[in-house]
């Protein structure tokens, strides 16, 4: 097969683009009760969230990146007498594969900014979830986008990840998922040394100190099984000051308790079903095998009728243990004890990851002090999953290679290139 190698590059002037991101977005807010309904449909996550919150945000996924491509600036600056001028080119046929667990949202976050740099793009969604992504395709054609630069390439990434990834027409690669998958994209890439931006889920602490307000600091951990526990950057991982462990414990037993699970088009509903059998299967073997092993199921620990899983938190679960190290990536929260400030940095950072952290204090110096020396791409402190586009977003360690979001996202999907001119050698014109 063949990549479509041509971009905006040259016929497609920055005002231009920023008109037919801005023509695209129109032509979501005009479709959000859709899109909602489908994306629920496809995936089981909330329709009131997909209503007021999840769809709305794509939308501004292309306006914003359309406004931001008009804010960014040639460089000009002098070497002894010559002039440096630093300009952004886009790079080419962009790859971007993108999850099942916010498929439209996380898909628009990388193809605005794709696009907005003037590239192509082939879009391969989830498997699982793929019936947005033709939706997109269908806006921005009738928005007015050329036809061939935004692809969607639908089917298994087993089939067709190599063809896409090891395609020696392709540019830049960008990729949220999971590590095993990674390490495929990068081994498949390495051959051409195509760029890659990678965000690959974690293991994230929520780290609450005695001086937290109490209640903030229960509900930022009930929010954890929001999307059934589907969800890259939640703090799974409790770790609670000792002194306080038993009362945040008594009260996120009862908070979570009072939560609603059923159907997603429910308004009522809290935590809808988990997307596959198969993802199901895989919660639920890695909770047993904690038990087993002897930790207690606080609350949950089973599956419910249906596609469900019990919201659970797990106590007395060893730091080295698989389901403290490892992401299970459904509604299951582990909580730890900690005795002071150093051990709770201590067991914050001792994972492979290190996506998020969120931390709840009310002593700003230690807030400051704590986040200096957390392992994270993004810490939240008294809140969480606080998102601003113009913010750099990614991983460290195996959570990922690389940052988009704003500038970020424009170094990645655009070749900077410095061009030095000499004050001398230009003949007259006049």
């Amino acid at each position: 097969s063949t990549i479509a190698s041509s971009s905006m590059r040259f016929s497609t002037p920055r005002a231009e683009r920023a008109r037919l991101l801005h023509a695209i977005a129109d032509g979501v807010e005009k479709r959000i009760e859709e899109l909602a309904i489908v994306e629920t449909t496809d995936n089981g996550a909330l329709l009131r969230s997909h209503r007021r919150g999840v769809m709305p945000r794509v939308a501004h996924n292309f306006r914003f990146f359309a406004d931001w491509l008009l804010t960014l600036e040639h460089e000009d600056f002098e070497t002894r007498g010559h002039r440096n001028h630093v300009s952004w080119d886009p790079a080419g046929p962009c790859v971007l594969i993108t999850p099942w667990n916010a498929p439209l949202m996380l898909a628009t976050w990388k193809v605005a900014p794709a696009l907005a740099a003037g590239n192509t793009v082939i879009l391969k969604p989830a498997e699982w979830s793929p019936l947005t992504a033709s939706l997109l395709a269908d806006i921005a054609a009738e928005a007015g986008l050329p036809a061939g630069v935004l692809n969607v390439v639908q089917g298994h990434g087993a089939e067709i990840g190599d063809a896409l990834t090891s395609h020696p027409d392709v540019r830049r690669i960008s990729f949220t998922g999971s590590v095993p998958t990674a390490q495929r994209i990068a081994a498949s890439a390495a051959a051409n040394l195509t760029p890659l931006s990678l965000e690959l889920g974690g293991k994230s602490p929520l780290l609450v100190f005695a001086d937290a307000d109490l209640e903030l600091a229960v509900d930022l951990a009930v929010e954890q099984y929001d999307n059934a526990g589907q969800v890259c950057l939640a703090g799974t991982r409790l770790l609670v000051e000792e002194s306080v462990a038993e009362e945040f414990t008594r009260r996120l037993v009862a908070k979570a308790g009072a939560l609603r699970q059923g159907d997603p088009r429910d308004e009522a509903t809290d935590i809808g079903p988990n997307i596959h059998a198969r993802q199901l299967e895989k919660i639920d073997a890695f909770v047993q095998r904690a038990i087993a092993e002897g930790a207690r199921a606080v609350i949950g620990g089973h599956r419910r009728d249906g596609q469900f899983y019990a919201p659970t938190l797990l106590t007395d679960v060893a730091q080295d243990s698989e389901v403290v190290q490892e992401e299970v990536f459904g509604p299951v929260l582990t909580l730890q004890t900690f005795a002071d400030e150093e051990e709770g940095v201590r067991l914050a950072n001792d994972t492979r990851f290190g996506l998020a952290a969120t931390l709840a204090t009310g002593d700003p110096e230690r807030a400051e002090r704590v986040t200096a020396h957390l392992v994270a791409g993004t810490v939240w402190v008294n809140c969480f999953f606080v998102r601003d586009l113009q913010a750099p977003f990614g991983g460290s360690r195996l959570s990922g290679v690389g940052r988009e979001g704003g500038t970020w996202s424009f170094d990645f999907y655009c070749d900077l290139k410095n061009t030095v001119t000499a004050p001398k050698g230009f003949k007259d014109h006049g």
